[in-house]
């Protein structure tokens, strides 16, 4: 340790007489601005303990505005997605767009009738904002709308099987993002976990032996984020139904993917529907909200009235409740299911699925001119896009991207696409065998524009 770089290290006072940091207290304020100081200084310190050098004036500057920024101003920006994955989950999952948002708004940036029954004059419930509706579209008796699915399975597994087991197919252990699992989460539950059958095949009677006076749910969980081709069997939803209500037991079902039902036209064939598997027998049925629903994120637990009215007087209900901004943008969502037109006129999940091959042509085409246009070379590719967010993973859509020669580019691959991703919008792209290609499946018109003229600004600066 040099004792003479630690004396180089500034004063707070010293440093706040600087216009440099004046400016920063003037735009974010003093107490934000001494605070980032301090965190900057205490970092200098320790690092000039361990020997290392007391860092420059600018690059001090430049370490105390990073962490102003970083408190003051915000990391959550909107995203360009050129990836062709419609559910990315590290980018929100299922976008909301601008009809949907509008109404939300309306409805968030006042006050607003939440808990307030304004036929009786007098305080009312937030579910029974959505309860009808959810019931409507879902076939099920009754519902309750927690804060995600993962939530979901937690609440019905400790309100009905604690201390007791619950028996599932050890092809359904799965882990469903995030490094959630389901055994960690029937773990935490309270509920003894009966794994039966093995990966690849499960019976009905590995699910029958398995049964004992503690046994009190047959729990199948939707393999939604992978699947098994080849030798492989499964018991589906109304047969286990049919053994657990012969046994007196429940019957529950993580749905997870949460297709409430299937529009004609899209490829949603392989894909389990809430409506189907409630029809089926299940008692409670749990799924995302943002993932095939398209809406925000949330879960639904849906099913049988004398289930739902127990989840609905237990504790954990306070704990796990959404709040208005949830439910806003939920029943805005959850009314375009009324008519298979407004469903996908309306919600961004449905249009990118509804794409035609000829559309997506056109699309790459204009988007390849505009790249031209701007001294870019390029060439358009065939490409395969997929839904995403752990769903349909067996889904394969023919798709079209566009992939950048820059070959004569100061420029790589990597280069661009990291630089795409520092823009104020950033552009998430494929890097692909050392090659950047932009997906045009979940691109509108509007956004090919944007991307030119950045790739642009970025390739010739």
């Amino acid at each position: 340790m040099d004792k003479n770089e630690l004396r180089r290290i500034p004063g707070v006072d010293t440093l706040k007489k600087n216009s440099e940091i004046k400016n920063l207290i003037t735009e974010f304020g003093e107490e934000l601005t001494v605070f980032s100081i301090r965190q900057v200084l205490n970092k200098v310190r320790e690092s000039v303990l361990k020997g290392k050098r007391m860092p420059s004036e600018n690059k001090l500057f430049a370490m105390i505005e990073q962490r102003i920024y970083n408190v003051g101003t915000s990391s959550l920006k909107t995203m360009i997605n050129a990836t062709g994955v419609v559910l990315h989950t590290n980018l929100g999952r299922a976008p909301l767009g601008s009809a949907l948002t509008k109404e939300v708004s309306r409805i968030i940036e006042g006050y607003s009738n939440l808990e307030f029954d304004c036929e009786k004059g007098k305080r009312g419930h937030r579910e029974d904002h959505i309860t009808d509706l959810i019931t409507f579209t879902t076939g099920a008796e009754d519902a309750v709308v927690v804060n995600n699915n993962a939530a979901g399975i937690f609440f019905s597994l400790s309100t009905f099987c604690a201390g007791k087991e619950a028996v599932i197919s050890r092809g359904e252990l799965i882990e469903i993002g995030g490094s959630f699992r389901i055994p960690d989460i029937m773990q935490q539950s309270g509920a003894i976990m009966v794994e039966v059958g093995t990966t690849n095949r499960t019976r009905i009677s590995d699910y029958e032996v398995a049964l004992t006076n503690e046994t009190a749910v047959l729990f199948k969980a939707h393999k939604s984020n992978y699947y098994i081709q080849g030798f492989s069997d499964e018991v589906e939803i109304d047969a286990l139904a049919e053994l657990a209500h012969a046994h007196g037991l429940l019957c529950i079902f993580d749905m997870g993917s949460g297709l409430l039902r299937k529009p004609k036209g899209l490829p949603l064939e392989t894909e389990p529907d809430v409506h189907t598997a409630l029809r089926s027998g299940a008692d409670l049925v749990m799924f995302s909200c943002d993932k095939l629903l398209g809406g925000p994120q949330a879960g639904i637990i849906a099913g049988k009235k004398e289930y739902i009215r127990k989840l609905k007087k237990s504790p954990l209900m306070r704990v796990l409740r959404v709040g208005k901004m949830t439910l806003a943008a939920l029943s805005t969502v959850l009314r375009c299911y009324l008519k298979d037109e407004s469903l996908i006129t309306n919600v961004p999940v449905f249009q990118m699925l509804n794409q035609k091959k000829e559309g997506l042509k056109k699309k790459a085409e204009k988007f390849s001119k505009l790249l031209s246009r701007e001294k870019i070379p390029n060439k358009i590719i065939d490409n395969i896009a997929r839904c995403g967010g752990g769903t349909l993973p067996q889904v394969e859509i023919p798709s079209y991207a566009i992939k950048l020669d820059l070959s004569k580019s100061k420029l790589t691959p990597e280069q661009l696409h990291h630089k795409l991703l520092q823009l104020e919008k950033p552009i998430i792209g494929i890097l692909r065998e050392r090659s950047l290609m932009f997906d045009i499946f979940t691109l509108n018109k509007e956004q090919l524009a944007y991307i030119a003229e950045q790739v642009k600004k970025i390739i010739f600066t």
